[in-house]
């Protein structure tokens, strides 16, 4: 069984929504197809529960009607015939009735987690309706009869996996399977999701959880690219990765993939390709247990990034010094992406403020503290180029003139990590791409 994920730029059209029928259709391998809501969607979501919290239902009752206008226009040029428009326009009137109805109730945590539920509803009920026109067999699949989170909040795989082939036996005769992606259930049973660009998460778990031949993620893009494609003019595409390669570039700021996506399908061995919607004839990237060469890959950068440096020459060297500093971040659940240490003081960089008051507080009492935010990370990834001949001395020549706060070299062999203020963030992309890959 094969697992193909299309985001919301690949239905956020008819037209797109259209391909997605073709590409799901080209070979009869039975399928899971995992759709996000029409591009826009979410963020209009979003926008209606935040003007819904701020007691401003007026603003929240026009963007609404902004909204169902849009979905009908899209129904329109989806289908043609009256008994699908008929069915597709019900569909859509149903949500908004109910995104109206809750426009009169108090507003909680649990009611916006089910006002952002209703993009990715709307868009897989809708592909059924279309998919039923065209007389393609298939069977909707709600995601929340199987895609469940533990009491720590993380997906429980599980129990996924559990409930999902309990679901697909008792369908045994369908072959083609069209769910949700990005929601699922909390501990509680309330509707809850996997947060942004969860989509590609739920791909992974579900390919996780059947064992799937392959897991594609298709987006408007052929594949990861060597290097950032919106700031950089001259970029790649890169046809094999391992899982730990694409797993760092996704978590230092590689757009097309969900950081949180890799594990489940190397947890099972489940190739994972990143395809583009729009020239499906590209090869893409795979992603895969080999990472098939040696050296640098790509380069990826992570913005809002925060510095904070703690300077004690009198506890630095103490034992228990750097537990106890670290015992703060964990207190706040606020992970640490890169930590350099000297003789007098240990800078950390966090990726959140939430609670960095009260890190800086309880952090003041070992030392003078110094936090500088506004920076990115900038990371060079690539197999064992940790062990490359003369990487270190290109990745330098290359960044003359670039102020480079923090180096995080050898703690994984994958991965070589800079700090530079956020204004430099484009000039380092763009120097890396000229004097690592000669582009």
């Amino acid at each position: 069984m094969k697992v193909m994920k299309f985001g919301g730029t690949s239905v956020g059209k008819p037209e797109r929504m259209h391909q997605v029928a073709e590409l799901i259709t080209k070979d009869a391998e039975p399928k899971i197809v995992v759709l996000s809501a029409l591009s826009g969607t979410t963020n209009a979501l979003v926008a209606i529960s935040d003007s819904i919290a701020g007691a401003n239902r007026d603003a929240a009752k026009r963007k609404i009607d902004e909204l169902q206008a849009h979905y009908h226009q899209f129904i329109f040029d989806l289908v043609q015939t009256p008994t699908a428009r008929k069915s597709a326009t019900g569909i859509v009137d149903e949500h908004f009735e109910f995104l109206n109805i809750i426009l009169r109730i108090s507003f909680s945590e649990a009611l916006n987690k089910d006002i952002l539920a209703q993009g990715e509803l709307m868009s897989t009920k809708l592909f059924s309706v279309y998919l039923t026109e065209k007389g393609i067999d298939h069977l909707l699949l709600p995601a929340l009869e199987f895609m469940s989170l533990d009491a720590n909040e993380e997906p429980n795989l599980p129990a996924i996996s559990t409930k999902l082939k309990q679901q697909l036996a008792q369908h045994s005769d369908k072959k083609l399977f069209i769910t949700q992606g990005y929601i699922c259930r909390n501990i509680r049973g309330e509707v809850d999701n996997l947060k942004r660009g969860g989509s590609d998460y739920t791909a992974s778990l579900i390919a996780a959880a059947v064992k799937a031949s392959v897991c594609e993620i298709w987006t408007d893009i052929d594949g990861m690219h060597n290097n950032d494609p919106r700031i950089v003019n001259k970029t790649l595409p890169i046809e094999q990765l391992s899982f730990d390669e694409a797993a760092e570039l996704a978590y230092f700021g590689a757009k097309i993939l969900h950081p949180t996506c890799i594990w489940p399908a190397q947890l099972n061995n489940v190739p994972v390709k990143l395809l583009n919607t729009m020239q499906p004839e590209a090869k893409g990237t795979t992603i895969e247990e080999n990472a098939g060469t040696v050296g640098v890959k790509a380069v990826a950068a992570k913005d809002g990034i925060i510095a904070i440096k703690i300077k004690s020459s009198r506890m630095l060297l103490a034992y228990g010094f750097l537990r106890k500093v670290f015992e703060v971040f964990e207190k706040y659940r606020t992970p640490i992406d890169m930590i350099t240490t000297s003789e007098v003081a240990v800078s950390v960089t966090i990726d959140t403020d939430a609670s960095l008051d009260q890190i800086i507080k309880e952090l003041e009492p070992f030392g003078s503290v110094e936090v500088d935010t506004n920076q990115s990370i900038v990371s060079i990834v690539g197999n064992e180029i940790a062990q490359t001949p003369d990487v270190l001395k290109k990745l330098f020549d290359a960044l003359s003139g670039v102020p480079v706060r923090m180096v995080s070299y050898g703690g994984s062999p994958h991965n070589i990590s800079l700090l530079v203020p956020s204004d430099y963030k484009t000039k380092t992309l763009q120097l890396l791409n000229a004097g690592i890959f000669g582009l």
